[in-house]
C-alpha cells in the first residue's frame, strides 16, 4: 500500500503568551519601587517612634545595640586608616615643603643678583663722582674738556696692554688724547670709533711720557719697567736728585715720535728706589705707578678744548 503522507500543522504561539513577556520584564522595576517605597515609609516610622519615645525606649536601645558591635570595627577601621592618612598628609606636606623651597632659592637668587647691581652701580657712582671732583678741581687743566667714561674691554695680555673705553667721536675723543683718572696718568687713546675709543696704557711697551720730579726738578722718562706693576724714570743724569718717596709728575712734552703733549703736573708714580753705577750715564729709578692699571673701571679723556 502506498504510504501516506502526514500533513504538519504549525503550532501557533497563544497571544495570551506573548502578553507574558513584556508583564515579567516590566515586574523587575515595579517591585524595585515598591521596595524603595517600602524602606522609606519604615524610616519615617523609625524616626518618628525615635523621636517620641524616651530614651529607655525599644528603637534607642537597638540604636545603643548596634552602637556597641560596631564600635570595635570603627576603632579597627581609624587603626588601619591613620598610617595610610599620616603618610599622604606627610607626603603632601613634603611636596609643599620642596615647592616653596625652590621659590625660596628663586627669590634668594634674585635678591642676590640685585644686591650685586646695586653694588656695583654704588661704586661706579662713587667712581664716577671722584672722577667728576677731580674734573672741577684746581688740578684740572683748563685747555682740555673732559669726557667721563668707563672700560668696557680691559687689557687682554701682559704684553698688549690697551683697553676699550665706552666714549669716541661722538664725545669729541680724538686719537692721542690723554687719558686719567683722578689717582693719575693712563695712557693715551690710540684708535678711535663713533662711540668707543682704544686706549694704550702707560704700562704698555710702546707707552713714554716725559716727567720731572717737582721736589728737586730732576727730568726723565717714564716708561714701563720689568712688568704691569712697576715704572721706571729713565734719562736722569747721575748728578741729579732723585729720592725716595719722590712724587713723578707730566712734563708737558711726550717722548720720540710722539708729537702731542701731555698736561704738564699729572701725577705718574712715586719713586720706590733709586740706584746708580760709575759706568752708567743715568741713574736706575724705579717707581710704583699710581693708578691701578690691573682694576680700571672708570676714566677721563682729555679732550682739546673748541673741539668740533
Amino acid at each position: 500500500m502506498p504510504r501516506q503522507r502526514t500533513a504538519r500543522i504549525p503550532l501557533l504561539r497563544s497571544p495570551a503568551t506573548r502578553a507574558d513577556g513584556p508583564r515579567q520584564r516590566g515586574g523587575s522595576p515595579l517591585r524595585a519601587r515598591l521596595v524603595a517605597l517600602g524602606l522609606v515609609l519604615v524610616s519615617l516610622a523609625l524616626l518618628t517612634v525615635y523621636f517620641r519615645e524616651s530614651s529607655g525606649g525599644p528603637v534607642h536601645g537597638a540604636q545603643r545595640i548596634v552602637v556597641s558591635v560596631l564600635t570595635p570595627f570603627e576603632a579597627a577601621a581609624e587603626r588601619v586608616a591613620r598610617p595610610v592618612r599620616d603618610a599622604y598628609g606627610w607626603t603632601a606636606d613634603l611636596f609643599q615643603a620642596k615647592g616653596e623651597a625652590a621659590e625660596l632659592r628663586a627669590e634668594v637668587k634674585e635678591l642676590r643678583r640685585q644686591v650685586i647691581l646695586n653694588q656695583t652701580a654704588a661704586q661706579e657712582n662713587e667712581e664716577l663722582r671722584s672722577l667728576l671732583e677731580y674734573r672741577d678741581g684746581p688740578r684740572f687743566p683748563n685747555d682740555y674738556d673732559a669726557v667721563a667714561t668707563r672700560v668696557i674691554v680691559p687689557a687682554q695680555t701682559e704684553f698688549r696692554q690697551e683697553v676699550m673705553v665706552a666714549a669716541g667721536s661722538s664725545d669729541g675723543v680724538a686719537v692721542e688724547d690723554p687719558v686719567v683718572t683722578d689717582a693719575g696718568l693712563v695712557g693715551t687713546v690710540t684708535e678711535v670709533a663713533a662711540n668707543s675709543a682704544k686706549v694704550r696704557l702707560l704700562t704698555d711697551q710702546q707707552s713714554a711720557a716725559s716727567a720731572f720730579v717737582p721736589e728737586t726738578g730732576a727730568a726723565g722718562m717714564v716708561e714701563r719697567g720689568s712688568s704691569t706693576t712697576s715704572l721706571v724714570l729713565d734719562r736722569v743724569p747721575k748728578d741729579e736728585a732723585v729720592e725716595e718717596n719722590d712724587m713723578v709728575v707730566t712734563a708737558g712734552s711726550r717722548s720720540r715720535q710722539l708729537e702731542s703733549l701731555f698736561p704738564r703736573g699729572i701725577p705718574i708714580c712715586v719713586v720706590t728706589s733709586v740706584s746708580q753705577r760709575d759706568t752708567d750715564f743715568y741713574k736706575r729709578i724705579q717707581c710704583t705707578p699710581l693708578v691701578d692699571f690691573d682694576s680700571l673701571n672708570q676714566v677721563i679723556v682729555l679732550t682739546q678744548k673748541g673741539r668740533s
